[in-house]
């Protein structure tokens, strides 16, 4: 057997390799990951450290993200909606640099735009440094219907909140510092 670990692996439910891990009641003695990270199984990590099951923690951020979306995102798709909070964020933009952030294609770009727009959620200016150049802004509209979709997620994560035990609650919060690093671009 080579150095690196054969592990043969069911699909999880979004058809990806599910790798087993401790709930899955596999052991958890497995070899470390063979690029020296944390052992994908839940088995101990090279470093030392506590080993993380990555297959279940993907899955639990997917199934939380995909059910913290469930409520109407105000007839936009994820990538719209991803667009305009960047936007937003960001402050008027040109669309090259609204490409760029968001990792879309130019002509993808464009029908994308053409809708936030006449949802009237964006409004297109010409830029006055280059004629040939559109910058792109939030209008009130776009701030409130992020304004209100924020606010109803925040309804349905707190009332998820309630249902966890003090200890469990103490863990997430504790948590949290770690995955908003994992949520940050790496570099």
């Amino acid at each position: 057997m080579s150095t690196e670990s054969v592990v043969t692996a069911s699909r999880d439910e979004t058809g990806a390799p599910a790798v087993p891990g401790p709930a899955s009641g596999a052991s958890s003695g497995a070899e470390p990951a063979a690029d020296g990270g944390p052992a994908a199984d839940g088995g101990p990590a090279a470093d030392g450290g506590p080993a993380v099951d990555v297959t279940r923690l993907r899955v639990a951020l997917a199934r939380l993200s995909r059910r913290l979306r469930k409520h109407q995102l105000a007839g936009l798709t994820p990538t719209q909606l991803a667009a305009l909070a960047t936007v937003e964020r960001s402050g008027p933009m040109r669309l090259g640099d609204l490409a760029a952030a968001e990792g879309i294609a130019p002509s993808t770009l464009t029908r994308l735009v053409t809708a936030l727009e006449d949802s009237g959620y964006v409004r297109r200016y010409a830029d006055p440094s280059d004629a040939r150049a559109s910058t792109l802004a939030i209008t009130p509209r776009g701030h409130d219907m992020l304004e209100r979709l924020r606010t109803e997620t925040t309804m349905v994560l707190t009332q998820s909140l309630t249902l966890l035990t003090p200890a469990q609650r103490a863990a997430l919060a504790e948590a949290l510092p770690v995955l908003e690093q994992l949520a940050e671009p790496p570099g």
